[in-house]
């Protein structure tokens, strides 16, 4: 198995899809019971191949990345050939950006001694979605991008106004 097992909800969920995906092998719904039965051992390994296929898919199409704490945040854009991440870390104990109130105060206070802002570039390993997923499994999650999006505009607003 290249990544993990679908939970049993995520498997519920793409209950049609599964149907076709054993559909694409020949197997019927009799031969599926009947695998699950007396061949577990398979019927696993069919779960597992469907769930690769699943992590592929997903993996592919992924194109921001999102990895907040309450004292860290990392954004990552996913390109083509390397992902840039905007890091953001808070000194200030007290502040906690997952809270609405934290992340205000963020916003507000970006240029605060407490606020330290990297961004590095990265090229992806020789398998991309591996990379993706191994940020996954730390606990960041697929977003649409906006925070990577609002940071990145914000430092190119800055790098004009300073004459950069």
């Amino acid at each position: 198995m290249k990544y993990r097992r679908l939970t049993k909800e995520q498997l519920e969920e793409m209950h049609s899809e599964f149907i076709n995906f054993l559909a694409a092998q020949s197997i019927t719904a009799k031969e599926w019971e009947d695998l699950r039965t007396n061949q577990p051992e398979i019927a696993e390994e069919e779960i597992d191949v469907f769930s690769d296929l699943i992590w592929e898919g997903v993996l592919q199409k992924a194109q921001y990345l999102e990895h907040i704490s309450p004292r860290n945040m990392n954004l990552f854009s996913l390109g083509e050939k390397e992902m840039e991440v905007i890091s953001i870390m808070i000194g200030d104990e007290l502040i906690d950006i997952t809270t609405k109130d934290g992340y205000q105060w963020l916003q507000k206070n970006l240029m605060d001694d407490e606020v330290k802002i990297f961004t590095a570039k990265k090229a992806y390993s020789k398998n991309p979605n591996e990379d993706k997923f191994k940020l996954i499994e730390t606990g960041a999650v697929i977003t649409k991008g906006q925070l990577f999006n609002y940071f990145d505009d914000l430092m190119e607003l800055g790098k004009e106004t300073n004459g950069f």
